[in-house]
């Protein structure tokens, strides 16, 4: 059993929640998605698999962000956009603002800053999040 499936049944299991078809359809689907996703995107994806509802894709989204499955990554077009984080190294976002990629990146001298500035503050971190905004290569050779 992946680990994913395990820290949410444990996590259902121990809110007195029910672990049902759909929920493990739409946590399969989650952990099958290799990219960042919106909630229609995934509904859409469910759909063409089983008989799972959007109100159910709804509603399970913020158990699976409460069980540390996955994380909300931005806001565009009015959707939030989500991502698997477990057992994934941190990492902040470069995202172009003409084509929309996103390029994940690691530098621990992010983590460094991050921790830095805390300490001045006074400040216990629990983490950060970090999107650099711009145009990606690919688009400044275009324009």
């Amino acid at each position: 059993m992946e680990p994913e499936i395990r820290v949410f049944r444990d996590f259902l299991k121990k809110r007195s929640l029910r672990q049902t078809r759909e929920r493990d359809a739409i946590l399969h689907e989650v952990l099958a998605m290799g990219d960042h996703f919106d909630v229609d995107e995934l509904y859409i994806r469910l759909k063409k698999k089983s008989a799972v509802s959007r109100a159910s894709v709804y509603r399970t989204i913020p158990l699976l962000i409460e069980a540390g499955l996955i994380t909300e990554v931005y806001l565009e077009n009015g959707h939030m956009h989500y991502e698997h984080v477990y057992g994934r190294d941190h990492h902040c976002h470069l995202r172009c603002n003409h084509c929309r990629r996103i390029i994940e990146v690691s530098d621990k001298r992010i983590d460094e800053v991050e921790k830095d500035i805390a300490r001045r503050y006074g400040f216990i971190s629990d983490g950060h999040k970090l999107d650099i905004t711009g145009i990606c290569p690919d688009c400044q050779g275009k324009s």
